[in-house]
């Protein structure tokens, strides 16, 4: 399971996943939108958040991780 966290792994992932589809904006920027509108209700939506937010939390915990260990 390391070997998946690995950043040459979640690097590429948040970027291509996270970001995806790239035009006319990408999905996650979208729904950040939607959610601080207030306007991000259809459970489709919701999903879609979802979807393209856990590769950049799982980068973010990778870090969190790695910045914990070195002050260890």
């Amino acid at each position: 399971m390391k070997d998946l966290l690995e950043y040459k792994f979640l690097i590429p992932l948040a970027l291509l996943l996270g970001f995806a589809p790239f035009f006319p904006q990408p999905h996650i920027v979208e729904k950040i939108r939607m959610l601080a509108a207030g306007t991000l209700r259809k459970p489709i939506d919701i999903f879609d958040l979802v979807w393209h937010a856990w590769p950049f939390l799982l980068l973010a915990y990778r870090i969190f991780t790695d910045i914990a260990h070195r002050n260890q």
